[in-house]
């Protein structure tokens, strides 16, 4: 017996639906079949961009397809961050970047023609980073009491910075210590070296990522961590706390994001890749070497902790008068 012809349509067209589900799930089962982008938002040669391509030469050793570094600089990330909101959801660009720019940017900037919380997924945190106060080696300023009193003496102070995190960090610390000194931005670390050894800038508050290679090769001094505990890359270094500067604590952390909408399997997978990198005893060894420590946090987890993160960063920016861009 015949079907009727609207039975045979609707049999079609389920068909296809099936196929079409078979199809998509089997391409993300296969993910990755192609290169992966990663997008840093600061130059080559940065300290954020030294952490960034070890996790993306250990991520191309785990999907076993090319992982493509591209430093996308500039607006403290923000150019890096939109270009990975408009890229296609499907696994293939990722994000690496810092707590500050995913917390601090939406009381930063006026516009920032994106949402951390709603138009990103986070796939894991993979690092902390230290952040420490460093002074030219020329400098005759040793600890944290002398450069405090050194910036109350002199009254014209001035301090660099190159993201979020180095900007706030120390107008926590003016705010703490009542310390007069205004800031000048650079792009990169590398740019600011030349004004912090020639002591044109009293001081600054740099990633550790960078610093902890100029402070073996003699070129900065360090004068105490941002960090809770004494980190092992900066042996002998006391934090700010030890310092005198009670309850002060500044630890950022850094973690790999992909835009919405990007299929739960790849996400997953992606995740168990940091999660199996982070697991390495190479890991922890490199980034004692650059400042760091591992942090293995789940994207659950990551995203739990940016959620928590987004409404301390306000007091500090309101409390340093920074007005939004």
């Amino acid at each position: 017996m015949a079907l009727p012809t609207k039975l045979l349509k609707f049999l079609a067209l389920g068909a296809l639906g099936v196929c079409a589900f078979a199809g998509s799930a089997f391409a993300q089962a296969a993910y990755p079949s192609k290169p992966i982008k990663v997008v840093i938002g600061f130059p080559a040669g940065s300290g954020a961009d030294i952490l960034g391509r070890y996790f993306a030469r250990q991520l191309e050793a785990q999907a076993k397809q090319p992982v493509i570094v591209d430093n996308r600089p500039g607006a403290t990330s923000n150019i890096a961050i939109r270009y990975v909101k408009g890229a296609e959801p499907d696994g293939y660009t990722i994000l690496f970047v810092a707590n500050s720019n995913m917390a601090g940017s939406r009381y930063l900037f006026k516009d920032t023609g994106f949402d951390t919380v709603k138009d990103f997924t986070p796939i894991a945190s993979f690092a902390q980073i230290t952040f420490i106060m460093v002074v030219s080696p020329k400098s005759p300023l040793n600890n944290l009491q002398d450069v405090i009193a050194h910036l109350k003496k002199k009254g014209d102070n001035l301090y660099g910075y190159t993201n979020q995190t180095a900007l706030l960090s120390t107008e926590l610390f003016k705010q703490m210590t009542g310390s007069p000194v205004k800031s000048v931005a650079y792009k990169t670390a590398p740019d600011s070296m030349r004004d912090l050894t020639d002591q044109q800038l009293d001081f600054m508050i740099m990633d550790g990522t960078f610093a902890a290679g100029q402070i073996r090769n003699g070129a900065l001094k360090p004068i105490a961590v941002t960090t809770k505990v004494q980190s092992p890359s900066f042996p002998g270094v006391p934090t700010m706390q030890e310092a005198g500067l009670k309850d002060y604590e500044f630890a950022p952390w850094w973690a790999a994001y992909l835009p919405v909408g990007t299929p739960e399997l790849v996400r997953a997978k992606l995740e168990s890749y940091f999660m199996a990198i982070n697991a390495m005893p190479e890991t922890p060894k490199f980034l004692e070497t650059v400042g760091a420590i591992s942090q293995n946090d789940t994207g659950k987890q990551a995203d739990d902790r940016l959620k928590a993160e987004i409404p301390k960063w306000e007091p500090i920016v309101k409390a340093a008068g920074i007005e939004p861009e």
